[in-house]
């Protein structure tokens, strides 16, 4: 998770939402992603998709059941649709998403009967997690005020 929170730190540093994910098999970190909305203007540049890619790429399959995903903020519905074609096998996340949060904020899409159900444990370093978005947001506000 300190790696995903690194990452995250970068992808602010970039201007981006401070959202970092590493995606680990047997140990080694096999994925990394950091959004990349605003400097791609590409709305699939979610940390978690970035990842997911990278780690189908080093695995050399599309299927990741033996693989554990780590990311700083609550996946949204759409890199939580991701987590189940791609077969995660876990999920950690650190701070929840009050807004868009599809893993029991606002919806939990694991709990409908798709054929995948990744383990989920939410609140890793939670603090940690949100206080780097706050931080970054409440900046943006500043600037923008």
């Amino acid at each position: 998770m300190r790696e995903a929170l690194a990452l995250a730190r970068l992808a602010a540093d970039e201007g981006e939402a401070p959202v970092g994910c590493v995606i680990v098999r047997d140990g080694e970190i096999v994925g990394r992603g950091r959004n990349t909305r605003e400097r791609t203007q590409n709305a699939l540049g979610h940390a978690e998709i970035l990842a997911i890619a990278e780690a189908c790429e080093t695995v050399g399959f599309w299927r990741l059941p033996d693989c554990t995903m780590f990311v700083t903020l609550e996946p949204c519905p759409m890199c939580a649709g991701a987590i189940i074609n791609a077969r995660v096998g876990a999920l950690y996340f650190g701070a929840y998403d009050p807004k868009a949060g599809a893993c029991g904020s606002v919806i939990d899409l694991f709990s409908y009967p798709f054929n995948h159900k990744p383990a989920v444990t939410g609140g890793l370093l939670a603090d940690e997690s949100s206080a780097l978005l706050t931080g970054f947001f409440r900046e943006i506000r500043q600037k923008n005020s």
